[in-house]
């Protein structure tokens, strides 16, 4: 099996031109039924909770399913106990992220690879095949190819190097600064997928992707711990940097503000605006994030490697390149996915709007690297990484369809390489960055 690691790998949809299915901008549900609800279940003999619904006769709830959405007073009886009316309003909240039978699995239809969307779609999700979007599905087998752990990686020269005297202070700063973002960073990606994402993509083999980059992003935090362990970092003053320190906190709280729309109980994507808003919260974690975010970080820690120096720390930021490169490209994947089953949703406003987040990115990223490296170390200097940063930023706008703000050069090809260069290693030491699991290879 061979792999290109290049994040400008073509492997999904890049169209935006209409195709059926487009976008409705229909509500399942008044809120309203939910917010009356509270006043009159607080006088019910005994709460409605997730467990009696689920065992609630199916007659019970396929009533109140069936209900139309308008205040739980206009469809309260004088027969009705206030339980049984929070029962309604209860399931009614449910249809506002899926039907029932879609999430207990009770639908006996056969799903149709036509059915199949990324958002909005009424197929039974929990029904893999038949597979629509090729491309989920292989970067999925892909990533299982490409485990790996972090205590697989000797850092018994790290451990050396950072004990000794050979290290500047600039450059311990470049290390500490790293961890620092980097050690949060992933875990704010693995809860939007988790709290905010996951339960809006509405497509399995592109569920079974995100299952498996949520267990990387897990991954991730691992290994930054078991370097930043490995050198007897300050635990607590790293994992607080992005708290503490102004230029890890910026990006973050930048990213949070992505998050924090869709996880109010009554966000959903059947709606224009939300569809939208949804839109802009995968460009905010998978172009962004993954995308600009990290990548001065990655170039600082992989300098240090390119000088035969934090040897183990290098390779595993190797690893997570080529995991985070990957990530981004599902995630691009998918918003073009949504653009074409979704073509009005992409509209001037929200292509102008997405221009501008790249743009305040930017700055917090160039800002980043300015703090983090405020001397010129490593063969490195800041007006090289705002170019860098520039140069990813237009990559970036153009795979999803945007055109280019900044025109910038590459000052770091030697990037390209490490993603696709296989390097010759001693496998007692390290293993090559192409390391698959014996399941994984082909002996052709």
């Amino acid at each position: 099996m061979s792999i290109s690691w290049d994040d400008e790998a073509e492997t999904g949809p890049k169209s935006t031109a209409n195709a059926p299915g487009a976008f409705s901008g229909t509500t399942l549900m008044n809120q309203a039924a939910v917010d009356a609800a509270a006043p009159v279940a607080s006088r019910a003999p005994s709460p409605v909770t997730a467990s009696s619904i689920a065992t609630a006769p199916a007659s019970r709830i396929q009533v109140v399913q069936s209900m139309p959405a308008a205040p739980v007073s206009t469809y309260m009886s004088a027969t009705e106990s206030s339980a049984e009316v929070a029962l309604r309003a209860a399931a009614a909240s449910l249809n506002g992220t899926a039907k029932l039978d879609s999430l207990l699995g009770e639908s006996t239809a056969r799903v149709r690879v036509d059915e199949k969307r990324i958002i909005n779609c009424r197929a039974d999700l929990n029904q893999l095949v038949p597979i629509k979007y090729q491309w989920a599905w292989q970067k999925y087998l892909d990533a299982c190819a490409n485990h790996w752990m972090p205590q697989e990686i000797n850092m018994s020269r790290d451990i050396e190097l950072w004990k000794s005297n050979e290290l500047s202070e600039d450059e311990r700063r470049i290390v500490k600064r790293n961890m620092g973002f980097f050690s949060t960073a992933d875990s704010l990606v693995a809860n939007n997928i988790v709290l905010a994402a996951y339960k809006h993509i509405t497509n399995p083999e592109c569920r079974q992707y995100m299952l498996r980059q949520s267990f990387e992003e897990a991954l991730h935090t691992h290994a930054y711990q078991y370097i930043i362990e490995s050198l007897g970092l300050d635990e607590a003053e790293i994992f607080n940097m992005y708290h503490e320190v102004n230029s890890i906190h910026g990006k973050d709280a930048f990213e949070i503000s992505l998050t924090r729309e869709m996880l109010r109980p009554d966000f959903e994507t059947e709606t224009f605006k939300g569809a939208q808003t949804f839109l802009e919260n995968l460009i905010g974690y998978y172009v962004i994030m993954e995308g600009i975010f990290f990548y001065s970080g990655f170039v600082m820690m992989l300098s240090f490697q390119r000088q035969n120096r934090l040897p183990g720390s290098g390779e595993q930021f190797q690893y997570i390149l080529r995991d985070e490169t990957m990530h981004m490209n599902f995630g691009i994947d998918v918003i073009n996915q949504i653009k074409i089953e979704n073509p009005d949703l992409w509209t001037p406003a929200v292509k102008e709007k997405s221009t501008e987040l790249v743009r305040k990115a930017v700055e917090l990223e160039i800002a980043y690297a300015k703090d983090t490296m405020p001397r010129g170390i490593l063969g490195l200097n800041a007006s090289m990484f705002e170019d860098y940063v520039q140069y990813v930023a237009d990559r970036r706008l153009e795979k999803i369809g945007l055109a280019k703000v900044y025109n910038a050069s590459n000052p770091f090809p030697w990037m390209s390489e490490i993603l696709d260069l296989k390097k010759e290693k001693n496998f007692f030491e390290t293993r090559v960055t192409e390391y698959q699991t014996g399941g994984a290879l082909s002996w052709e």
